[in-house]
């Protein structure tokens, strides 16, 4: 299918406003465009939002807690969002966790994970999965049922979803009962088919990507290993239930669906939907292409029957 028509205007209107590519900007300027990227979003109302902050690893982490109308003991998804580990934040994500929230009905707690290049890898993730424990610990007090978590996130944010489940199976806890991975951030070699095809002109380049990752591993991380680039866990058995989106114009689209593939040789269910037309990144721009509540809805939908099987607690 050829590139969305939208998605051709919106990368034209990029080109056209000029400025330095990514991989050429300093760490304050990215996050400073990204800031106003996710500024341009008009997001939906959610029945209430409280800003707290929890212990982390590091220190303290905040987080953004969206409480849909709907009725208790509610499912808890721990949500971190995407950016490169470089870039964005709640802020930039906040569209995206409310339609989370509306559309699965359950209580979306969104993490502020610690950034790079000011932590490298696996410090993202370890203040990600600091942050799952204390959701799934506190989720009766949220109103929600700790035996219905889930962990969600959008491109480095999938990566970190998929990270947190792997670390949740290797130290016993918590019990995770669905990975959300949308375009997700699965192997640092940046080799995968999808980077020659689509590495340039489809907003994230395969350059960018790289400089995402030269930033999260630092000069001596090591990208083969599984709290960095999933795909390489030695065994993706008795992992939670997965829902993979790709985009058809993603570098990353082929890494995610072989992450997908993995999981399903390994025995785990996954939910794999690949958004033909699209690029990265369009599942926070509903405001751009109506495919993105379509994908929403089908994340609602798999993460319901993920989670069918279990009755929901009282108290």
């Amino acid at each position: 299918m050829p590139l969305a028509p939208a998605a051709r205007t919106m990368i034209d209107q990029i080109e056209a406003a000029g400025g330095p590519p990514l991989w050429e900007m300093s760490v304050e300027d990215a996050r400073a465009i990204s800031a106003v990227m996710g500024a341009m979003d008009q997001p939906p109302d959610v029945a209430t939002i409280e800003d707290r902050v929890i212990p982390g690893p590091g220190g303290d982490l905040a987080v953004r807690i969206y409480t849909p109308d709907a009725p208790a003991p509610r499912p808890v998804i721990a949500f971190f969002h995407g950016g490169g580990f470089v870039i964005c934040s709640i802020e930039t994500h906040d569209g995206l966790a409310r339609r989370l929230a509306n559309a699965t009905g359950a209580v979306v707690v969104s993490v502020e994970y610690r950034l790079a290049p000011e932590v490298r890898c696996p410090e993202s993730a370890e203040d990600c999965y600091a942050a799952t424990v204390w959701t799934r610990e506190h989720a009766a007090e949220l109103g929600a049922d700790p035996e219905r978590l889930v962990v969600a996130g959008d491109s480095a944010g999938g990566n970190l979803a998929a990270v947190v489940a792997l670390m949740a199976r290797e130290r016993g806890g918590p019990p995770i009962t669905s990975q959300v991975l949308v375009y997700p951030v699965i192997d640092a070699a940046c080799d995968a088919p999808s980077y020659t095809e689509n590495g340039e002109g489809y907003f994230l380049e395969a350059t960018g990507m790289r400089w995402f990752w030269d930033h999260y591993l630092g000069p001596e991380g090591d990208g083969k290993h599984h709290h960095a680039s999933p795909i390489h866990a030695d065994d993706h058995s008795e992992l939670p239930p997965a829902v993979v989106i790709t985009a058809e114009f993603d570098p990353l689209r082929d890494e995610g669906e072989a992450y997908a593939e993995a999981l399903e040789a390994a025995g785990v269910p996954v939910t794999v939907r690949r958004y033909d037309g699209m690029i990265h990144g369009f599942v926070s721009m509903p405001m751009v292409f109506p495919e993105a509540d379509d994908a929403v809805a089908r994340i609602a939908e798999a993460v319901s029957d993920a989670l069918g099987h279990l009755s929901p607690r009282s108290g």
